[in-house]
């Protein structure tokens, strides 16, 4: 029940967001997604999954690279996003559809490759969308994760959860890399590579992206203030006039 709860919230939140993710910098940004890509390392003759692929970024950036790319999004307006700006694009070896990544219906050992990017910190029990992944690419395929990160430190780790979840109620909680590298290890799957980088936001277009509730905006503003000591993974910093948020960036590939 909790979960089927969570995924109606992550529908409306996500109807909202449609179109202004899409037009988000950080979406498109070289850290975000070629090296993701590039990480990936995609072959011709493959058949590639984008998990939770949202407006169809990343299945768009793979599909010049690969023979076929399928995204599934749980939300709708995400998947008529996609569809809109690959159909602009020209891309005939793209598709997509709605449908819950952590359950795709698909055939088993069907994908030579899946990705999944910003999705994690989601969902519920987030180790049913890696088994799911694990069951849709061959043997000998790849998997690449992709997500910001939580602090180990247990209290920084509250105090920027509380965070994204005032800004987002979608949000569900970021991992750490320890806990991220458990969910592939328990889903059988080896660990070829791994980065942990700095990325960063506009602060306040972050902010606005998740909701526009005053209540909620001022709440995060007093949040900010609380910032506990060993806080690493999520920074609010003022620069030329502007607040920048700062989070780390955690991107892995595995062998199924």
């Amino acid at each position: 029940m909790m979960a089927a709860v969570h995924d109606d919230t992550l529908i409306t939140a996500f109807t909202e967001q449609a179109e202004t993710f899409a037009a988000s910098a950080v979406a498109y940004a070289a850290q975000t997604l070629d090296e993701l890509v590039a990480m990936a390392a995609p072959q011709p003759s493959e058949r590639w999954l984008d998990a939770a692929c949202g407006p169809g970024i990343v299945t768009r950036r793979l599909a010049p690279l690969v023979r076929e790319a399928h995204g599934v999004d749980l939300t709708p307006a995400m998947v008529d996003a996609a569809r809109r700006e690959t159909a602009r694009a020209g891309l005939a070896n793209v598709t997509f559809a709605v449908g819950d990544a952590t359950a795709t219906g698909a055939a088993a050992a069907s994908f030579d490759g899946a990705v999944t990017r910003f999705s994690i910190h989601h969902l519920p029990l987030p180790i049913r969308l890696v088994e799911e992944l694990a069951r849709v690419v061959r043997s000998g395929g790849a998997i690449v994760l992709a997500d910001h990160v939580a602090d180990e430190d247990p209290r920084a780790a509250a105090w920027s959860q509380e965070i994204e979840r005032l800004r987002d109620p979608s949000h569900w909680a970021c991992l750490s890399p320890p806990g991220l590298r458990e969910l592939g290890r328990r889903a059988g799957l080896t660990l070829e590579d791994e980065r942990l980088a700095a990325i960063e936001l506009d602060f306040d277009d972050w902010l606005r992206r998740g909701t526009t509730d005053p209540t909620a905006h001022a709440l995060v503003e007093r949040a900010l203030t609380e910032r506990p000591g060993g806080a690493e993974c999520f920074a609010v910093e003022p620069r030329d006039g502007r607040r920048v948020l700062r989070l780390r960036l955690w991107t892995a590939r595995w062998q199924r």
